[in-house]
């Protein structure tokens, strides 16, 4: 680079020592001569713009024939002045010079950087600028031709996050940059030097990793998906047989947030009846069968049915459903599944399909509009409650604790899951199973019907056994064990018993789950 500009530099001076040296042998020819009208140097420039710019006013001309001869140089060389500006011109509209001198001229705005322009990238950079006027959208590839431009401001140019981040000079909010495609950062060239930019990354991933450093952080499409799905359609007291129906990455996601947040009464008994290849979920979480009744009807509790034939073959189950959940991994085969069920079997339960896209008089969930969404990517408004959590929980104890982002995995998850089974609590206390958002006059109105009713001893064993129920099924998934007393790297936790050998002071600690409402209301507002 340094070598180009170098040789760049030095085309450039020879060409100006050229058009001097014409100026001076023009200026001397001429001036000698009594006949001539270009008797200065200045009149010499004059007349050199005049020409090279093919304007020809007339006024000036020279006499002698050494001036004729640099008149005719001039006169050659403007045509290919013209040609040359021309073509730079075009060459600056068409290439990065465009859209990096509109990015100068926008700095002032909220910059999201998208390393590809695909689907994914398009459907959060429309709910992005959607949510957020002052945004402008910059894609790190040139768009296909055959796609739409779209009607938000964007710019598209073949450019690393670094030139991108460098072009910002830190004027305005810090730009954010987002890799959509899954495990773009480890095979996308852009992506290695991102943990030294000052920026928060957003990065598309298949494992459970949460973060990478500091200012890299994961999100999966079927978390987030699972996540959206049981807010958005959420476990209703009169269902007690769920059917999934493919249970490749989006299936276990949504098994696995059915584990852990849909516990809506100390007396349900909901059959999941599963189909799919689930060895892998099984070996992994090898301890599913001490909360859960496997593969065998229950007499008491919930119970997990994998099953290894195909769905095709279990006409009772699929009559007897309350609902069925299509979440194959591929769009095409879950559509075929959808439509072969509407057309051969009779089904008086809901039927939940998972789509890319949305399609009038169809249950539908999971598209792009809904997964895609800085809600649920960057996460701040929809992490906001177990971020209040763990505020709460670190202000009420005296000893040091980590703060949000210093969490591991396992501990922001189990804060995560606490919030979001707030949702769950406020639902039972307002007996309201349409409520698919924490508010604090909701919340409010929750945690005044818990103070009402607490004082019954019944209900307040209830609202104990309930959320004890929800932290032994979230140890329990991840392969804790009971022990007399906490052990993380043993993995073994003294709740993790059946609730009746509780002792009454860990019974009481219970009570901590629905006081958090009072707390996160009071946030909230």
């Amino acid at each position: 680079m340094r070598a180009r500009r170098k040789i760049y530099l030095c085309f450039v001076a020879g060409v100006v020592l050229v058009y001097v040296c014409l100026l001076v042998v023009l200026y001397c020819s001429e001036a000698g001569d009594s006949d001539a009208v270009i008797r200065t140097f200045g009149d010499a420039f004059w007349y050199s713009l005049v020409t090279l710019t093919t304007v020809g006013y007339g006024d000036l001309v020279p006499v002698t024939p050494l001036g004729h001869i640099v008149g005719m140089i001039f006169l050659l060389l403007s045509a290919g002045i013209m040609v040359t500006m021309l073509g730079a011109v075009v060459s600056f509209a068409a290439s990065e010079g465009l859209p990096f001198l509109m990015l100068g001229l926008q700095r002032h705005k909220n910059w999201y950087y998208f390393a590809d322009c695909g689907v994914e990238s398009r459907a959060l950079a429309a709910n992005i600028s959607k949510e957020d006027p002052n945004a402008l959208i910059i894609y790190g590839e040139k768009r296909s031709g055959q796609s739409e431009m779209p009607d938000y401001p964007c710019v598209c140019l073949s450019a690393p996050p670094a030139k991108i981040v460098e072009k910002k000079k830190n004027v305005g909010t810090a730009c954010k940059v987002f890799l959509m495609r899954e495990n773009d950062i480890g095979v996308n060239r852009r992506a290695g030097n991102l943990h030294e930019l000052p920026v928060e990354v957003y990065a598309r991933t298949t494992n459970g990793q949460d973060k990478l450093s500091g200012n890299i952080h994961f999100f999966h499409s079927y978390e987030c998906c699972a996540r959206q799905y049981w807010r958005s359609k959420p476990l209703c007291s009169h269902e007690n047989t769920i059917v999934l129906i493919g249970f490749g990455s989006y299936g276990s996601s949504i098994l696995e947030r059915a584990i852990l947040t849909n516990i809506i009464s100390v007396d349900q008994h909901v059959t999941y009846h599963i189909f799919g290849d689930a060895r892998e979920f099984l070996a992994v979480h090898y301890r599913l069968g001490e909360v859960f009744s496997l593969n065998r009807e229950p007499g008491t509790g919930d119970c997990l049915i994998f099953h290894e034939e195909g769905w095709e073959e279990n006409h009772s189950v699929l009559e007897q459903a309350d609902r069925i959940i299509i979440c194959e991994d591929d769009e095409q085969t879950g559509w075929g599944i959808f439509w072969t069920l509407n057309k051969f079997y009779r089904v008086f339960g809901r039927i939940d399909l998972r789509s890319s896209w949305r399609v009038p008089g169809i249950s539908c969930f999971g598209t792009n509009e809904d997964i895609y969404t800085s809600q649920q990517i960057i996460r701040t408004e929809l992490n906001k409650a177990a971020i209040m959590i763990n505020e709460i929980f670190r202000k009420s104890v005296s000893y040091p604790t980590r703060t949000w982002e210093e969490l591991d995995d396992l501990h922001r998850q189990s804060k995560i899951v606490a919030a979001d089974h707030l949702l769950t609590k406020t639902r039972i206390l307002l007996n309201d199973e349409s409520i698919t958002e924490l508010t604090a006059s909701v919340v409010r109105k929750a945690y005044d019907r818990y103070c009402k009713t607490r004082e019954d001893e019944a209900a307040r064993e209830m609202y104990r056994k309930l959320d004890h129920m929800r932290g032994r099924r979230f140890y329990t998934f991840y392969n804790w064990s009971y022990g007399p007393v906490r052990d993380d790297i043993a993995r073994q936790h003294p709740m993790l018993q059946p609730y009746e050998e509780l002792t009454p002071e860990q019974k009481g600690e219970r009570d901590a789950a629905w006081e958090l409402m009072r707390n996160i209301s009071s946030e909230l507002e």
